[in-house]
């Protein structure tokens, strides 16, 4: 998609490549000591539908809570949304329809939206699901104590009715493009449990009661959380009786799992999907394997209220001296594109004039001693009035932004920054240092919805406690662009709006943007009903259709 140029000697390139494949492949290719069972399946066959069984995945980090509101997380967000409905969602073609809701009208002014509730709705412990706990859910998330990122959508709302049990009505001062949008992303709390309570402390977020296909049966922390069918679902009843959710940090401890027949899928590094299954004959005969690109980004963030990343001109040199390219081939074997702007490439929010600043360690230094930092005393790092140029950059347990850091790490070594790499297991990175604020450079990703609006991440007004905002990024015209962009309906010109907010956010630096990744899910050929090829909105979309054969079944003792 981009022209990208490289300036990397060939010898560093090839070191660094070598040493980054061999050791995920030593990690991972571990696995192979471990020979396949000698009973063979034929997964292939088609099967009727049928209900019953238990699917196994793997989780990278155990959520903090189940309020998804709350936590903030996609590790809380995959568990929760088994659990919680929202008013709408996305369907496979990614095209807006009722969940809770029947359906929804628009009046003529576009500033008001009435939903209209399925009928006879139920929460899992069989209290009726009303209009009353939607207006409780928006109360709670826009409530000024509610620590959450996710209020400002629907501060929005000046008003908000239940004309009787099954009509919500909500008004908002002037048409809000991102309205019906917001709207799918809200999960609804049940108002009889949690009324009266402290959203941000209430133990509801470890033994949560929700109206979708599923509901909580165990939760035994650091190992799994274990999901069964609820017979109360609102939506109807999903064919697999049971979802366990394994809590493995280690990718690579991920695939031990997987080809052992202890989890049914997991979402593969690069190696596994370009360089393991290629070589094993055995695992195709089990696994499916699918590539999607992602709505997502990996990149390299900035605390912007500490020195010296308050220096555009030191953003921009590190920014400089980041070889993408050499990332992408190195630690995703080639399986991800280079990104200059906040969205998913190929889209028409993507800016296409936009291009990822190239690699130019000369002119990283140049900046850098436009800054005041020079080597004055010879050691071959950089200081300014008798400090270092050192920092540490901050990530969780996750191979490859590690790889990404360490040779993040050796090129800016080479321009005479002192950086050193600290690994955080996941639950204690959000609430120790993302939530806190003590950190100077994090190694993260973002996951991005269909709506381009990213006010929550973006705002200069998004930056308390437990906001997106965490960085500290503030630029009015920004600010201006991202209001701005909330309340253009035109589509057309929204697309413009955003383009201008990409290409300041670039020439801001507040992030170095490492690259898009592709989605590598590999699924166990006993999970039946999965779209092939994925649709758009991938082949989650209809995971409740998904079914599990009797003869393909394991032994449901060992599903925990």
């Amino acid at each position: 998609m981009f022209n990208y140029k490289q300036y990397q000697s060939q010898s560093f390139k090839h070191s660094a490549y070598s040493s980054l494949a061999g050791l995920l492949i030593i990690m991972t290719l571990s696995a192979c000591d471990q020979k396949p069972s000698t009973d063979h399946i034929d997964y292939n066959p088609t099967a009727p539908i049928e209900k019953g069984g238990t699917m196994i995945d793997a989780l990278s980090g155990e959520p903090s809570g189940l309020i998804a509101m709350i936590a903030g997380e996609s590790s809380a967000s995959a568990i929760a949304s088994n659990i919680f409905n929202s008013l709408l969602k996305y369907d496979k073609n990614l095209e807006l329809t009722g969940e809770l809701a029947q359906s929804w009208d628009i009046s003529s002014d576009q500033r008001t939206i009435t939903f209209h509730l399925k009928p006879n709705l139920k929460w899992a412990d069989g209290e009726p699901l009303t209009s009353n706990d939607v207006m409780f859910t928006w109360q709670t998330v826009t409530d000024d104590n509610t620590r959450t990122p996710y209020g400002a959508d629907y501060k929005l709302v000046i008003k908000a009715e239940t004309p009787d049990k099954n009509t919500f009505r909500v008004t908002y001062a002037q048409p809000y493009a991102p309205a019906l949008d917001s709207w799918s992303g809200l999960h609804i709390l049940p108002k009889h449990l949690l009324q009266n309570q402290d959203i941000n402390t209430s133990s509801f977020a470890r033994n949560p009661v929700g109206s979708h296909y599923y509901k909580l049966d165990q939760w035994k922390s650091g190992e799994s959380i274990s999901l069964s069918r609820n017979e109360n679902a609102t939506q109807g009843q999903a064919n697999i009786d049971r979802l366990v959710s394994r809590i493995i940090p280690d990718r690579a401890a991920q695939f031990l799992e997987l080809m052992a027949d202890n989890i049914d899928s997991m979402s593969l590094n690069s190696i596994q999907y370009a360089r393991i299954f290629p070589a094993r004959p055995d695992l195709n005969e089990k696994f499916s394997l699918y590539k999607e690109l992602g709505n997502s980004y990996t990149y390299l963030g900035f605390n912007l209220k500490h020195k010296p990343f308050d220096d555009i001109r030191v953003r921009k040199a590190i920014n400089y001296a980041i070889d993408k390219q050499e990332i992408i081939d190195g630690v995703l074997l080639g399986l991800g594109l280079p990104v200059a702007s906040p969205y998913k490439p190929g889209t028409r929010w993507s800016n296409p004039k936009l291009k990822p600043y190239s690699y130019n360690p000369q002119k990283a230094i140049e900046l850098l001693k436009a800054a005041g930092f020079e080597d004055h005393d010879g050691d071959g790092i950089l200081d300014k009035d008798g400090k270092p140029l050192a920092f540490e950059i901050l990530t969780n347990q996750n191979k490859e932004r590690e790889m990404s850091a360490v040779l993040i790490q050796r090129r800016l070594k080479e321009i005479g920054i002192d950086v050193k790499i600290r690994v955080v297991e996941w639950a204690t990175f959000i609430s120790r240092f993302i939530k806190t604020g003590d950190f100077n450079v994090v190694l993260l990703g973002w996951g991005l919805g269909v709506e381009p609006d990213q006010y929550n991440i973006w705002h200069s007004s998004q930056q308390a406690p437990g906001q997106f905002n965490f960085i500290g990024y503030q630029n009015k015209k920004v600010d201006h662009l991202l209001e701005k962009g909330r309340l253009e309906l035109n589509p057309d010109k929204r697309m413009k709006i955003y383009h201008d907010f990409a290409e300041i956010l670039l020439e801001d630096s507040p992030i170095v943007y490492l690259y898009a990744g592709y989605g590598l899910p590999a699924m166990h050929k006993r999970i039946k009903g999965i779209d092939n090829p994925a649709p758009p909105a991938g082949i989650g979309h209809n995971a409740y259709e998904w079914y599990i054969p009797k003869p393909y079944r394991r032994n449901e003792m060992s599903a925990n």
